[in-house]
């Protein structure tokens, strides 16, 4: 992914409300789960680490993205944006 797909991404997260919450327990097989119909119903989702939770959020950020090969757009204090383009329902288009 390019700085200028990157800045895209990062704009269009800016309005974003979170929709993933890491919680205390980290990142579960739950967690995942969430993550990836996250992704594929919206292809990008903004996701908060709750303040209970042992990992900062880039662990919890690369952690996601590892497990479903997702790329890491932002990661700023307790907050992060993921992308993985969707298979079925492709709705951002990155020049």
């Amino acid at each position: 992914m390019t700085s200028k797909q990157r800045a895209k991404l990062r704009s269009m997260a800016n309005t974003m409300d979170p929709i993933l919450f890491v919680g205390k327990e980290g990142v579960t097989d739950g967690t995942v789960k969430e993550a990836y119909d996250a992704l594929e119903a919206r292809e990008l989702i903004k996701c908060v680490v709750q303040q209970n939770c042992e990992l900062t959020a880039r662990e919890a950020l690369d952690e996601l993205c590892s497990r479903l090969g997702a790329e890491p757009v932002q990661c700023i204090g307790r907050r992060f944006v993921m992308y993985r383009e969707s298979r079925k329902n492709k709705q951002i288009i990155l020049d």
